[in-house]
């Protein structure tokens, strides 16, 4: 059998399907935009995929249109690389915002007295879902009520006050009066429970609990600020090119491919 005067006929027979099949398999083969769209590091696979699957779409029947295809994944190529760009500028400028603590807490709701972000590591409360705010919101509140409680027996007095008082607290707490006390920042006694609640504990339970209920206006603040606007313009910008020079590629063909349509008619 004559297999090559078959193929001859086939395709005398399907004009319009044999250079389409001649120019998807050797697309990447012979492109000239190829060869410079993808990156050492990038994937070749992934590009080559790309390609075929404008080729499926569009059916080029010549080199000229073989081209504009190329030009068409070039541009889809180079908007994906802006998109990871815009990823990785965002991600950046989050990176440095979530060690502004000091400036950002206070701004995030600017008419609250006791924000002041000290100790305080913003990518914990970036990771609260809305379960944990809640919880965190209670834990705050029986927390501050605990402290409230150790003050007041503080301040009434009595016998064994101080120890009284080192049960109301938290185990939390406890654990840092007592390390505060083995640094001799306080005496172990009821004057040093006093004053270390006073001036550490009751300030820090004001702040967590407000802290934790502006979590939202905290975490809005942050990926504000970690947006850095000024920096993605050039990326908007050059995102605009690519979008026109799709544009104008793709009716560049669609106008080819009617030319070619109108002289085979």
């Amino acid at each position: 059998m004559n297999t090559t005067g078959t193929d001859k006929t086939d395709e005398i027979a399907n004009p319009q399907l044999h250079p389409y099949e001649v120019v998807r398999f050797n697309a990447l083969k012979h492109g000239i935009l190829s060869r410079y769209t993808v990156l050492s590091h990038e994937n070749h696979a992934d590009y080559e995929s790309l390609v075929n699957s404008l080729m499926d779409e569009h059916l080029p029947a010549g080199t000229t249109e073989q081209h504009l295809i190329e030009e068409l994944a070039s541009v889809i190529w180079r908007k994906r690389r802006v998109l990871q760009a815009e990823g990785a500028t965002i991600n950046q400028g989050l990176k440095v915002a979530s060690r502004n603590a000091k400036s950002i807490i206070p701004a995030a709701a600017p008419f609250e007295m006791g924000l002041s972000g000290d100790d305080t590591d913003i990518r914990n409360l970036m990771d609260l879902t809305p379960e944990n705010v809640a919880e965190s919101q209670q834990f705050a509140h029986h927390d501050l009520d605990a402290t409230n409680k150790a003050s007041a027996i503080l301040r009434k007095g009595g016998n064994r006050a101080y120890d009284k008082a080192l049960r109301a607290l938290l185990p939390d707490s406890r654990e840092w009066w007592e390390s505060t006390v083995e640094e001799d920042e306080y005496d172990a006694n009821a004057e040093g429970l006093a004053s270390f609640i006073h001036e550490r504990l009751t300030p820090q339970c004001i702040q967590q609990e407000k802290e934790i209920r502006h979590h939202d206006a905290i975490k809005n603040q942050t990926v504000g600020e970690g947006l850095q606007a000024y920096k993605l313009l050039n990326l908007s910008r050059y995102e605009t090119h690519l979008d026109r020079k799709f544009e104008r590629t793709l009716a560049m063909l669609i106008k080819l491919k009617d030319l070619r349509s109108s002289r085979a008619a």
